[in-house]
């Protein structure tokens, strides 16, 4: 079963808008740190779904590797950002981002 990649590449526009939409609305850390994830995730799907429509078939893996590269800096990306996030509750103990926005420590 195929599914065309016009069809992929719009359900990947939507959870980027749905993921943009997360990170200007929502003040709670954890909620935006998701919603960029989910931003990342959607670039994944689109790259692949471009690997698929552009390339020919031998070619088609490097979509993939692309695919693998952010998924490595994506998991760096939560190291850092839980690590982050934990931090900021510790010292402020809450995780509402107006709250934390100050400078002061």
């Amino acid at each position: 079963m195929n599914i065309p990649p016009a069809y992929v590449l719009t359900l990947s526009g939507i959870l980027f808008a749905l993921g943009v939409v997360g990170v200007l609305i929502r003040r709670n850390a954890i909620v935006i740190f998701m919603s960029i994830e989910l931003m990342l995730n959607s670039a994944n799907l689109a790259l692949i779904a471009s690997a698929r429509m552009l390339a020919p078939a031998q070619e088609a893996l490097r979509g993939h590797v692309f695919v693998f590269f952010v998924i490595a800096v994506a998991a760096a990306e939560v190291a850092v950002g839980l690590a982050l996030i934990v931090a900021i509750f510790r010292s402020k103990e809450s995780i509402d981002v107006d709250e934390v926005s100050s400078l002061r420590g």
